[in-house]
């Protein structure tokens, strides 16, 4: 064994990557994030102690949910990079220990380690998830862990916007601290897997706040995903600060800018879609993108995960940026702001401005921009379509994409789905079927698009809201059923926010997490309803029965 990760639903064999990661992640990336996480935990720790005698270090703040960020699947694939940031947290948890008022000598191995970087890989390979041998343990401290990985994502985006929460860094220190207890118990990390998503739906309500404060409420948006005449740049991702200010700087050079992927919902923000150089989205999910990339013909820009490394010979690899968390071995990374002023995207304009325009590889428009203030102004119209029973039932299908053919399961669970149902969705789920011909009820669209992942707090929003708008006391007795897809950590918050939020009976597929152990998966089943999916048929008809 020369890794071993588990994190995202696409690990081998359903229970661990050992040898290489199915993501493309080597296992010297592998355990350089294992590192890493590990001296973020020891700051998590004495940062945690510190904020306790009121001097806590909002250096130390960012640099947890920097370091957390880089870890999440498909985000950072830059060995080099991540050692760097390793050496960086070193430096950091001797200054932090420098401050403290009593010995650390009581304190955990992440406190206590200050290895030269020849130890580096050597000390890898002893903390990683194995590092935990009761598996119950291990399953609830990875579970709150990736839920953790999630929330950093999130503070990250609204961080980039002036926006922060100090409630969240606090709970995420917090919780990094217990996670580092060798005697902490399954009966302990239960409700704080809970406490997770407590913090979950607050930080996704950070971020939703500033994307709205900045960029204005999404509205009803018709995206094309044609290709124009003009040179272009593809922008992936999830950071709107990023894209606003690629548009900014491309204003006027005969440049245009498609989106890709997670960066689809930023067509739908009244602010950016005013850019006329905007002009569509390019190719589906995440996981296509080496089809997608060869025939753009201009240069990339991944300001997050999700990125699929490259083959050596393929076309596009020179034309690959990365920015913030993101990274890959040989791309270009553009460093972050300095001084107040805006990331330099000079390169990448001028290099665009020498390709072929991207090859048309589809026409027409899809329709999203329903986040909760778009939905709740047509709640008058949504809640007479239940009332008549025009609508018999919302499905709550947002989540991740993947390469898995058993994700063809949701294409076709949207395509046999009752026409007198309306599908909820955010994420890059939505690219199994948001270009499928479903039609609408009574002009409303049977595919209601929120936008991102984070966009999921929308949708438990709408839920919330239709709850009290039909004057229900559980939010389960509503016409609503979630038959979510999973792919990564940043699901692993909106489950866990979900879980807060009192909803039962969430099904995930295509299949439930590794690193869920059986008697923790058992907990989950008998006291959430969590359950998996089956057969399109069979599970269309145990939602419409419920």
């Amino acid at each position: 064994m020369s890794m071993f990760c588990f994190q995202c639903q696409e690990t081998a064999k359903g229970t661990g990557c050992e040898l290489m990661g199915v993501c493309g992640k080597t296992p010297e990336v592998s355990n350089i994030q294992d590192l890493l996480l590990f001296v973020t935990r020891g700051i998590a720790v004495y940062n945690d102690k510190l904020r306790k005698e009121e001097k806590a270090s909002k250096v130390a703040d960012k640099f947890i949910v920097d370091a957390m960020f880089i870890s999440i699947t498909n985000a950072n694939f830059d060995f080099e990079a991540i050692k760097n940031k390793v050496k960086e947290g070193l430096l950091l948890k001797s200054e932090l220990a420098g401050l403290l008022n009593f010995s650390p000598a009581d304190l955990p191995d992440e406190c206590t380690w200050n290895g030269d970087e020849s130890t580096f890989m050597d000390k890898a390979l002893e903390v990683g998830v194995l590092r935990t041998k009761d598996e119950d343990v291990r399953s609830l401290k990875e579970l709150i862990h990736y839920g953790l990985k999630g929330m950093a994502a999130y503070a990250e985006h609204a961080y980039n916007l002036d926006e922060t929460d100090d409630e969240v860094f606090i709970f995420m220190q917090y919780a990094l601290a217990e996670i580092t207890r060798t005697d902490i118990t399954v009966a302990e990390l239960i409700p704080l897997a809970l406490e997770t998503g407590q913090y979950g739906v607050q930080v996704m309500a950070l971020l939703d706040s500033a994307n709205t404060g900045r960029f204005g409420n999404p509205e009803i948006t018709e995206v094309n995903i044609g290709a124009g005449k003009n040179p272009g740049i593809l922008i992936s991702g999830h950071d709107l600060r990023d894209i606003e200010e690629l548009l900014q700087q491309t204003e006027g050079t005969g440049v245009d800018v498609y989106t890709h992927s997670e960066m689809l919902p930023a067509h739908y923000y009244p602010h950016l879609k005013k850019y006329k150089h905007l002009v569509g989205n390019y190719g589906g999910a995440w996981w296509q993108q080496k089809e997608d990339f060869e025939s753009f013909n201009g240069p990339v820009l991944f300001t997050t995960n999700c990125i699929v490394p490259p083959s050596r010979n393929a076309s596009y690899r020179g034309r690959i940026f990365t920015t913030g968390a993101s990274g890959l071995d040989g791309a270009k990374h553009i460093p972050e702001r300095k001084n107040g002023q805006q990331k330099d995207f000079s390169e990448i304009i001028e290099m665009a401005k020498t390709c072929l325009p991207p090859k048309e590889i589809e026409s027409g428009t899809i329709v999203g921009g329903f986040a909760h203030a778009q939905v709740m102004a047509l709640a008058d119209k949504v809640v007479d379509a239940v009332k008549t029973g025009a609508i018999k039932k919302f499905f709550v299908m947002a989540g991740c994409d993947g390469r898995m053919k058993g994700r063809n399961y949701y294409t076709d669970f949207a395509n046999e789905l009752p026409k007198d149902t309306v599908i909820l969705t955010a994420g890059c789920a939505k690219y199994r079927y948001n270009k499928l011909p479903l039609g609408d009820i009574g002009g409303i669209p049977r595919v209601l698009d929120a936008g991102q992942c984070n966009d999921s707090y929308s949708l438990a929003i709408i839920a919330l809201k239709l709850k009290e708008v039909f004057g229900l006391e559980d939010i389960n007795d509503l016409p609503i059923a979630f038959n979510i897809a999973w792919y990564e950590q940043k699901a692993v918050i909106v489950l866990l926010a979900l879980l807060h939020l009192g909803v039962k009976n969430i099904h995930l597929g295509p299949t439930l997490p590794g690193f869920l152990s059986p008697n923790v998966a058992k907990v989950l089943v008998e006291n959430f309803g969590i359950g998996g999916i089956s057969t399109v048929e069979e599970d269309i008809e145990m939602f419409l029965a419920g």
